[in-house]
């Protein structure tokens, strides 16, 4: 949790400096984004504590009505909500609004977990064409058709991974390598746009007045922060310079202003946590806890490799948030429910490790064992 706590602070810092200007000209109060994170972050960890006190194993008699709730939220979403910046993502209810593809993401990994457990448990290959694969299909479409192709890829392309970790066959593995390339190729030939993205991804200079003003704004952001930045509050990015500053873009606006080294202690924090989770999946007693824990690896530590290298411009522009560090409420709860998940998986390990060392033990010196005092009566 240490680790969490560092990103968490790091991020307060950049929330507060990348939406003060904005802030202050939409709602009158430059701390309007900074409260709102603050509570989402006190929920948050709510959240995390919930999680890292209940079994993890009591999670799977929850999933599938969990997962009718997410299938209905999105398909509520889709039909019932207002797009906002041309699409439909949001539920708004009285005082807050939230993302379901965000808790999307949890399902899934929840859905993999279970399907590779039992599977195991049985003693039989994995299959691609399973129930629990095509639940995590159909979220993954509803998503993509909001549209958010980013939030879709990471809902059906964790499960997938974990599958492939939790043993599916070389040769299921090739289809799956060979459908993907087909997929992608009839999605660049039903929306050409993506051809020209990621044409703009490997020069992005020549079109830095439309697809490329993102990646180009970010660039020159990250480069203008120089070994020890501009100091907090003062860099240029949130004067409407970067769009999405304070969202898929905060690591732009973190460079800038916190410089080279801060951002490297950032990325070993990085490391450490997912070197962490790699540990607890490596050592967990039982296939559905290496599942969630290699999903929660793959859901926290994939976010913050892809959000990287997208806002370093090495691939094409995704709406994927920086876990911990990039504005966004539903993204941080679920992002600290997932962990709290994972120090479960670690305190049940450590608990089944201790109990077998003490039978262990016992067997080795049975005259520990404390045998009952036997009830004896005076004889008058």
């Amino acid at each position: 949790m240490t680790l969490v706590i560092i990103l968490l602070i790091a991020g307060l810092f950049n929330v507060f400096s990348s939406t003060f200007v904005m802030a202050e000209r939409d709602y009158g109060s430059p701390y309007a984004f900074l409260i709102r994170h603050a509570i989402s972050m006190v929920l948050g960890l709510l959240a995390c504590f919930v999680g890292a006190r209940v079994d993890y194993h009591k999670w799977r008699s929850l999933i599938m009505p969990v997962t009718g709730i997410i299938v209905v939220a999105l398909v509520v979403v889709l039909l019932f909500t207002a797009p906002i910046n041309g699409a439909r993502r949001w539920i708004s209810l009285p005082g807050f609004s939230f993302q379901p593809a965000e808790f999307a993401k949890l399902v899934s990994i929840m859905l993999a977990g279970y399907y590779i457990s039992f599977r195991n448990g049985l003693g039989k290959e994995l299959n691609l064409f399973n129930r629990q694969l095509a639940v995590v299909g159909l979220m993954a479409l509803l998503v993509y058709v909001e549209p958010d192709m980013g939030t879709a890829c990471i809902v059906m392309g964790i499960p997938i991974i974990m599958m492939v970790v939790g043993g599916l066959h070389f040769s299921k593995i090739k289809w799956l390598v060979l459908g993907a390339f087909i997929l992608v190729g009839v999605m660049i030939y039903m929306q050409p746009y993506r051809l020209e993205r990621l044409m703009v991804t490997y020069d992005p200079w020549p079109y830095e007045q439309d697809q490329g003003y993102q990646t180009v704004r970010s660039l020159m952001s990250i480069g203008s922060g120089g070994l020890f930045g501009m100091g907090i509050g003062e860099g240029l990015s949130k004067y409407d310079y970067l769009p999405e500053a304070h969202t898929d873009f905060a690591f732009a606006v973190f460079s800038q202003e916190m410089g080279f080294f801060v951002v490297l202690g950032i990325l070993i924090v990085y490391m450490m946590f997912c070197r962490y989770a790699a540990s607890i999946a490596k050592q967990a007693q039982d296939m559905y806890g290496q599942m969630l824990a290699v999903g929660i690896l793959l859901l926290i530590g994939g976010q913050a490799v892809a959000n990287l290298i997208m806002v370093s411009g090495m691939i094409p522009v995704v709406g994927v948030p920086l876990p911990f560090i990039s504005y966004g409420g539903t993204s941080l709860v679920m992002s600290l429910f997932a962990v709290g998940i994972m120090v479960n998986i670690s305190r049940q390990t450590v608990r089944i490790k201790e109990r077998d060392l003490i039978r262990e033990a016992l067997k080795k010196e049975p005259h520990l064992i404390k045998r009952p005092r036997p009830n004896l009566r005076r004889v008058k």
